[in-house]
């Protein structure tokens, strides 16, 4: 019977990690492509924009996300949305190369978004069992 009820407390246990890895990768995969995207890749100008600047509100809750802060998983699944926003105008809006990255910024998004929602749910469902156990 031990073994049982320690099956899937562990294999929630690995879920959260899982979508908590998933979640920080997706949001360093945002900054990197934002950054390469507007400075490299195909930005506005020769030479780069500031709109490579569009990534600084990302960077706050990458720490938050690698000190596995509850908070951090709501909010940012809400700021994440203005990001989406800016990559379906693009993808439609602009010419290749850059329409191409705007549908990578779309997906990381989405993502991002799923795993962080995810993330939430697993960890709350994870904590009522284990006070359903006390």
């Amino acid at each position: 019977m031990h073994n049982s009820t320690l099956a899937p407390q562990e294999n929630s246990r690995r879920h959260v990690t899982l979508t908590r890895l998933i979640a920080v990768s997706s949001l360093m995969g945002l900054i990197v492509l934002g950054l390469a995207w507007e400075l490299w890749l195909a930005p506005l100008r020769p030479g780069g924009t500031l709109l490579a600047l569009k990534v600084l509100p990302l960077c706050f809750p990458l720490t938050g996300l690698l000190k596995n802060r509850m908070y951090t998983y709501r909010w940012l699944s809400l700021l994440i949305w203005l990001y989406f926003t800016e990559g379906v105008v693009r993808a439609w809006g602009d010419t290749a190369p850059s329409n191409y990255f705007a549908f990578a910024e779309v997906v990381l998004c989405v993502v991002l978004f799923a795993s962080c929602a995810l993330h939430v749910r697993l960890r709350l469902k994870h904590a009522k069992a284990q006070e359903i156990e006390r």
